[in-house]
């Protein structure tokens, strides 16, 4: 593939060179020339100072010929105007931007550009390796005000109906993965031992919905 990244900070030079040991052509683009050191001397490909979003430096950068568009730079504005233009102007399908505000990122999803909300994919990357297994949450939407997460049960849900551990836990049951198969569950499917319940929850309630979860089922 022949990849071209807007931004040379840690994240865009280290893409560049994961890319390129991986066997693949990478066009770095920078309005700082001296960002380009970063790349190192083992770098092969193109280096283009200018303004990501603007046509003529991307196409200086070889766009006409990109596979794939990211954009990484520091500003969540250029970010997203030159993803855009990558996807609308050039016709590039795989386009990606990180953003930093996760609200914009929900709008910009919306408007079809897959995106990458750094804040909140850290927290959560964090928040895998501190907790233990089965709190911390499998994904977010880009918004981060619903949570997917992993949900270990008390023994005493097995053989109780789904609908029972959404109404004791206020979360909705998205899938559960049963004998390595994810199965889309019914109101009345009944928890299995060694099922895998997956629910979806608003961010802010998952340590209520799990603590409902770890308890056993109230009768009545």
């Amino acid at each position: 593939m022949y990849v071209v990244i807007m931004g040379c900070g840690r994240v865009g030079s280290s893409l560049a060179a994961g890319l390129e040991r991986l066997g693949h052509e990478v066009a770095v683009v920078d309005r700082d020339p001296q960002s380009f050191r970063r790349l190192g001397p083992e770098f092969r490909g193109r280096q283009v100072v200018g303004e990501g979003y603007h046509r003529e430096v991307l196409t200086e950068a070889g766009i006409g010929k990109a596979d794939a568009f990211t954009a990484v730079s520091s500003g969540d504005n250029s970010n997203i105007i030159a993803a855009r233009v990558a996807r609308e102007t050039f016709g590039i399908e795989r386009v990606v931007a990180r953003i930093y505000d996760p609200k914009r990122a929900a709008v910009y999803e919306r408007l079809g550009i897959p995106t990458v909300a750094t804040v909140p994919w850290s927290t959560d990357r964090l928040m895998r390796m501190l907790l233990p297994d089965g709190v911390a949450t499998a994904w977010r939407e880009p918004s981060g005000t619903v949570a997917v997460l992993p949900l270990p049960v008390h023994e005493d849900w097995i053989g109780r109906p789904i609908r029972e551990l959404e109404e004791a836990t206020g979360a909705r049951v998205a899938f559960i993965v049963r004998f390595g198969t994810g199965v889309l569950p019914r109101p009345d499917t009944a928890v299995q031992a060694e099922d895998t319940v997956y629910v979806a929850a608003v961010s802010g309630t998952v340590s209520d919905v799990t603590a409902a979860a770890a308890a056993p089922p109230q009768e009545g």
